[in-house]
């Protein structure tokens, strides 16, 4: 009895060299591009995920796959303006608006671990509230598109259009990576796009309420989240 070898790189494998050719193939395409190869290349295992202070992304993603799938945090925490800008885009957009939560309440996590868990360990309550949720989130999907963009801090600056999330074992798809603030306010302007009333407030950078102040003159988008800490990202992108 001959038994027969796959030579078939695994499945990993082969997402991750998908998402290096595309990330330079498409590197100057147009978001909406983008946002089409990847409703064509990925079909129902593509989502959007967004964190509502503006729907740039969900409506071009709507664009490419009307009825896509747009993933959103609910820690918790939110500001309730940001809550009302879901509500918006579920009932505006031709999108179907996912809410995913952390396993433990505000409540049930204040008991466990006390009050105040953001001042006393941001990581933690990031990880607990956001980072667990998404990756438990992301299961049935192959590929993942955010709002990320160069120029909001140098966290980001080498963000690809199209990379791989190796921790997640994801194609991971920053469509407007190299869009600027013109670039967004134009396509606001031009479509008519929902965003965050806090927007108009001062915040540059809308993450969970305790964690996230108004922006000062000259200060880049991500200076109000967790100002006076060491600590810039939320664990979501690294």
């Amino acid at each position: 009895m001959t038994t027969v070898t796959s030579t078939e790189p695994p499945r990993a494998e082969r997402l991750r060299e998908l998402a290096e050719r595309a990330g330079r193939e498409l590197e100057e395409a147009p978001a909406l591009e983008i946002l089409r190869w990847a409703a064509d290349t990925f079909g129902s295992r593509f989502c959007v995920t967004a964190s509502m202070a503006d729907a740039v992304v969900a409506h071009l993603a709507a664009r490419a796959r009307p009825g896509v799938d747009v993933v959103f945090l609910d820690t918790g925490y939110h500001f309730p303006e940001t809550i009302g800008t879901r509500d918006a885009v579920a009932a505006v957009l031709d999108v179907n608006v996912i809410t995913l939560t952390p396993r433990l309440t505000v409540a049930e996590q204040d008991a466990e671990y006390g009050p105040r868990l953001y001042e006393r360990d941001p990581d933690r309550c990031c990880a607990m509230r956001k980072v667990e949720v998404l990756e438990a989130g992301l299961t049935d999907y192959d590929a993942w598109a955010t709002g990320l963009r160069r120029d909001e801090s140098p966290t980001r600056a080498n963000t690809p259009v199209v990379g791989w999330d190796a921790r997640r074992g994801k194609v991971k798809i920053a469509p407007i990576a190299r869009w600027t603030d013109a670039d967004v306010e134009a396509y606001v302007a031009e479509h008519g796009v929902l965003t965050n009333p806090l927007l108009q407030d001062g915040y540059a950078s809308i993450g969970c309420a305790p964690c996230t102040r108004r922006t000062l003159a000259g200060e880049d988008a991500r200076a109000g989240r967790w100002a006076g800490l060491a600590k810039t990202e939320c664990g979501l992108h690294g």
